[in-house]
């Protein structure tokens, strides 16, 4: 069995499998164009989970690398589950050097709070401080979109 490592190389993420699985697989950028993939790739810190060459995890970081950071798109392939590869992603996440030392590190979530609970995350001290603009639906066809708290 090969160990799972987690890497920040940017050449070495599978943009094809990362957009495959965000709008295919995903229920909160279902739908979304490769060239917006991209894009949110290079304006970001990401982790990619790696079983040998092959990956099988990703998680990415928008930060300003000094006082904020929001992790979003994070996920490990439904055949991989449930081999701890989530709890090592997310340890590498919070050990980055670039995200220590942040006055607000935020992330939305439908049904992994266990898991950021671990590396501290709680839900707002504030809520009503925060407010947000969200269209869940923006990437897929409004008879197909089914929306998600996340």
């Amino acid at each position: 069995m090969q160990a799972f490592r987690v890497s920040t190389d940017r050449d070495a993420l599978d943009v094809a499998l990362i957009h495959r699985f965000l709008s295919t697989q995903s229920t909160w950028a279902r739908g979304i164009g490769i060239d917006l993939v991209r894009r949110s790739l290079d304006h970001s810190l990401c982790f990619g989970g790696y079983l040998g060459d092959e990956q099988v995890a990703f998680a990415r970081v928008v930060t300003d690398r000094a006082t904020f950071a929001n992790l979003v798109d994070v996920f490990v392939l439904p055949a991989h589950r449930g081999r701890g590869y989530s709890v090592e992603l997310m340890a590498a996440v919070m050990a980055h050097p670039d995200l220590q030392g942040l006055r607000r590190f935020t992330l939305s979530t439908g049904d992994a709070h266990g898991l950021y609970a671990r590396h501290g995350f709680a839900p707002p001290l504030y809520p009503e401080s925060l407010m947000e603009r969200y269209f869940p639906c923006l990437y897929a066809a409004a008879a197909r979109c089914e929306g998600s708290p996340a």
